[in-house]
């Protein structure tokens, strides 16, 4: 069948529905009419009240209906990436990730073979997420080495094809690699700053009308799914006029503001020994921390900081299988909630996460914060991680009211969820057993904007079979590069290593 287009008229009828809305709904058996892409009624009976011409009718009975999940914090150039790499720090692990001395493509064949990978590899990235019941994605893109409009478009294309819900940053950075660390510089020997020197780098102008191009071209484009973002990778990844254009760009036009602060205890170092005061205290300083921000990770803050946090209104994005297998630390999650600091849910990349599976992330986030507060009450409930998997994720991406639950007005979001798995047998209760038990194996049907994307494990949008053998083909011509920059790697890594044991025995507080 084809999928519904948002102008078409569907019944969800006899779920069991989870709205997750102030009101805390949790209807037994209830409908859900969805017209225009927006819920146009929810609740028991709702159906036999609705007058108007209906193109489809779904029998929910045995199937729970929830908002579709929000994964808040994503790098989609990671896609390919999938255990490619073994656990190490993040500062070891970027030099594989974005490697500093890569070079850039030339000559039109390979532009657009470098496209056509990025497409690839975005889409199957977005088609793993529906499968899942993920309904919307934040991407924080980065781009190596350079920002390119066919690289954004290929990007933005692959999203509006899978029919996924995407705002989609560009991360980069606009200072050389060895100006991003501490001691680095003075580590790093002669002919080793020389080919940093080189290494391609786009300056304030350039990078700023690649943003021109990303507002003008996709922002508000496939119905209002896409929509831009803004990023500075991280306050010690740009120059400070860059971070205030950026921050100007964020206000004019609403668009929330990507910023990794305090991801690493070097980090930490980084602001004693570089700035004379942590991260978060040199946004704060600048002016640039407000609401539109979604801080990422903020592991290694302090009281101060969580406090400047609280204060400015912003998002902290919380990933803890990307922090588990960097060793990067466990974010302060009670403290932060203590502090009236809104949280969502990222699976990062799948370099350091390998899947997209925010169900997982889910978990630890219910899990892993019992190691660091002995006081059992103060650990994350299930609740409160299913909000910051869905609504959480609605307010960093400045979609607040609009995504992450189920009520009348909202966008028709959703996904569908077999009650008769083994994840629900016997049922309990529902949110921890969301939380704790299931994998999104038991999710048959994600809907966007009232769109049909994905049923009984088939996503309808595209041909997955021909998208899956395109990136195994793909990934096999990328060999010889990955080679290059693997070596690349291993030649610099002591240097690293050694900054990462001179600012460990430094002491922090």
């Amino acid at each position: 069948m084809t999928p519904p287009t948002p102008a078409q008229t569907l019944i969800v009828r006899h779920a069991r529905v989870l709205a997750l809305d102030d009101a805390g709904h949790d209807w037994a058996d209830a409908d859900i009419v969805i017209h225009g892409g927006h819920i146009a009624a929810i609740g028991p009976g709702a159906a036999a009240a609705w007058a108007g011409p209906v193109d489809r009718s779904i029998d929910a009975q045995g199937l729970l209906a929830m908002p579709g999940l929000i994964n808040a914090h994503f790098h989609s150039p990671g896609n390919f990436m999938k255990g490619s790499l073994e656990g190490m720090p993040l500062e070891l692990f970027m030099l594989y990730e974005v490697p500093p001395l890569a070079s850039s493509a030339t000559g039109d064949e390979a532009i657009a073979q470098a496209d056509r990978l990025t497409y690839v590899r975005t889409l199957l990235g977005a088609v793993e997420m529906l499968r899942r019941g993920i309904t919307t994605v934040h991407d924080d893109a980065y781009h190596v080495p350079l920002v390119t409009t066919g690289g954004l478009d290929a990007m933005l294309q692959a999203y509006a094809d899978a029919g996924i819900r995407a705002t989609v940053a560009i991360d980069q950075p606009n200072i050389v690699e060895y100006d991003k660390y501490p001691f680095l510089r003075e580590l790093l020997p002669p002919d080793e700053i020389a080919r940093m020197d080189a290494a391609p780098l786009q300056n304030e102008a350039e990078l700023l009308a690649a943003y021109g191009h990303l507002i003008d071209r996709w922002h508000g484009a496939a119905g209002g799914r896409l929509r831009a973002a803004v990023s500075c990778s991280a306050p010690q990844r740009v120059t400070p006029s860059y971070f205030r254009a950026l921050s100007a760009l964020s206000r004019a036009h609403d668009l929330p503001f990507n910023i990794h602060i305090l991801e690493t205890r070097l980090q930490r170092v980084l602001g004693q020994e570089v700035f004379g005061e942590s991260l978060v205290k040199y946004v704060h300083r600048l002016g640039l921390l407000d609401e539109r921000m979604m801080v990422i990770h903020a592991i290694w803050v302090d009281d101060e900081d969580i406090a400047l946090l609280a204060a400015s209104g912003c998002t902290v994005a919380h990933n803890p299988v990307c922090n588990l297998r960097l060793g990067s630390g466990i974010m302060p999650w009670r403290k932060l909630t203590d502090a009236g600091v809104p949280l969502c849910l990222g699976t990062d990349e799948m370099n350091t996460d390998d899947t997209t599976n925010l169900w997982a992330v889910a978990k630890l986030a219910g899990m892993i914060h019992s190691l660091a507060d002995a006081d059992s009450a103060r650990w994350p409930q299930a609740r409160e991680v299913l909000h910051a998997a869905t609504r959480g994720g609605a307010r960093a991406i400045r979609r607040e009211g609009e995504l992450g639950q189920l009520k009348v007005g909202c966008v028709a979001d959703l996904c569908l969820i077999d009650l008769d798995t083994h994840a629900f047998t016997p049922l309990n209760d529902l949110q921890r057993q969301l939380v704790y038990c299931e994998s999104g194996s038991s999710v048959r049907m994600t809907m966007v904007a009232g769109r049909i994307v994905c049923e009984n494990g088939q996503v309808n949008t595209i041909d997955e079979r021909a998208l899956r053998a395109e990136a195994r083909a793909l990934n096999a011509s990328l060999q010889a590069a990955a080679a290059s920059q693997s070596g690349d790697a291993e030649r610099l890594a002591p240097y690293y290593r050694a900054m990462l044991a001179r600012a460990q025995a430094i002491a922090i507080g």
